[in-house]
C-alpha cells in the first residue's frame, strides 16, 4: 500500500530544547493515523513540518507524493489542516467563508458557490449557511472549520486536536465526519489527547514523548504492551462472590481482585480459561449481570509508556497557526 505520508528521522530544535529527535511517521493512503502524546511531546511540531509551516533541522518527509522541502507548494495544494482553534472569519457567514477559501484556491466564482453549497449540505449546515459565524455553536464552528479544510478536496488532511472543547455529542459528530473522510479515501493524521478518540478512529497509533516515537501499532497491539487480557465478572448479588472467586482462581491460577464494589477481576492468559469459567458458572446456575474478557485501556497504555495520565485536551505547543 502506498503511503500518503512518509517521514524519516525528522528533527527540530528550539535553542536547547529538542522538539523532535528523529521521528518516523507513515500514513497509508485512505487510513487514519492517531498521534498521541502528552503536552509538549512534539505532536504539533511534527504536523507543522509535514504541512510546510516549519522546516525540519534534518530528516525527510513526503506528503501526497511531494517532498515538503523541495516542493512545498505542491504539498500545500494537496493538504488540509484543522487545528484546535477555528480559523474561520466570525464576521462572515458560513457560506461566505467557504466561498472565500475556494476563491483563494483559484476556484471560479460559480465553482466556489457550488463547492460551498456542497460542503454545507455534507456537514449539515445548509440551514445555517447564511448566518454569521459568531452566531454558531462550538460544534457548528468545528464542522465549518473541517468543511473549510476540505474545500480543495485534499488527498491528505491534518487534524490537530480537532475536538478540543466540544461536548461528547458534538465530538461524536466530528468522529463520524472523520470516518466518512477515510471511507472516501482521504488520508488523515489525527493528533489527540482524547485516548478514546484514537481508539475509536485510528487504524494505527503512534505515541510520541519528548520528541521521540516510543510506540507504534494498532490499538490492540499497543494494549498488549501493558499485559494480557483480564476477566471481569459482576455477580447479580453483590455479596455473592466467595464461590465465584474460588472458581476463577482455580481455573486461571491467578489471584482475584475487586477493582470496584461487586466486580471481580483476574488476569487471564488462555482463552480456553475464559470459556471454562463461563461454562462452570453456568453449570452451577450462578446468576451474573456481566462477564467479559477485555484488553487494557489506552489510558493504561498511555500511563505505562509516558509515566503520566492523559492530560486535558490542550497543548502548550504553539498551535494556533493554521494553513489551508
Amino acid at each position: 500500500m502506498t503511503n500518503a505520508i512518509h517521514a524519516e528521522s525528522l528533527t527540530k530544535r528550539y535553542g536547547d530544547t529538542i522538539a523532535l529527535d528523529g521521528i518516523d511517521l507513515s500514513v497509508p493512503e485512505g487510513s487514519v493515523l492517531g498521534v498521541l502524546g502528552p503536552n509538549g511531546a512534539g505532536k504539533t511540531t511534527a504536523v507543522r513540518i509535514l504541512a510546510t509551516l516549519l522546516r525540519p533541522d534534518s530528516g525527510t518527509a513526503i506528503v501526497a507524493g511531494h517532498d515538503v522541502l523541495k516542493d512545498p507548494n505542491a504539498v500545500r495544494r494537496s493538504i488540509g489542516l484543522t487545528g484546535q482553534y477555528a480559523s474561520v472569519d466570525e464576521q462572515l457567514t458560513g457560506r461566505e467563508n467557504l466561498e472565500l477559501f475556494a476563491r483563494l484556491l483559484d476556484f471560479t466564482r460559480p465553482d466556489a458557490r457550488a463547492r460551498a453549497r456542497e460542503l454545507l449540505e455534507q456537514f449539515g449546515l445548509t440551514e445555517a449557511g447564511d448566518r454569521r459565524i459568531r452566531t454558531y455553536s462550538g460544534g457548528m464552528r468545528r464542522r465549518l472549520d473541517l468543511a473549510a479544510s476540505l474545500v480543495g478536496r485534499p488527498a491528505v488532511i491534518f487534524l490537530d486536536e480537532p475536538t478540543t472543547g466540544l461536548d461528547p455529542s458534538k465530538r461524536d459528530d466530528v468522529w463520524n465526519l472523520v470516518r466518512l473522510l477515510a471511507a472516501e479515501g482521504t488520508s488523515v493524521l489525527l493528533t489527540t489527547q482524547y485516548l478514546e478518540e484514537a481508539d475509536a478512529l485510528a487504524d494505527a497509533i503512534t505515541v510520541i514523548d519528548r520528541g521521540l516515537v516510543i510506540a507504534n501499532g494498532t490499538a490492540s497491539e499497543l494494549k498488549q504492551i501493558v499485559g494480557g487480557r483480564s476477566l471481569q465478572v459482576r455477580p447479580a448479588e453483590v455479596g455473592d462472590t466467595a464461590q465465584i472467586r474460588t472458581i476463577i482462581s482455580r481455573i486461571t491460577g491467578r489471584p482475584v481482585d475487586e477493582p470496584a464494589r461487586g466486580v471481580l477481576s483476574a488476569p487471564i492468559e488462555a482463552e480456553e480459561d475464559f470459556t471454562s469459567v463461563v461454562v462452570e458458572l453456568a453449570s452451577r446456575s450462578i446468576p451474573l449481570t456481566e462477564i467479559s474478557l477485555s484488553l487494557p485501556s489506552l489510558d493504561e497504555v498511555f500511563f505505562t509508556l509516558t509515566g503520566q495520565g492523559a492530560a486535558p485536551a490542550s497543548s502548550t505547543e504553539n498551535d494556533k497557526e493554521l494553513v489551508r
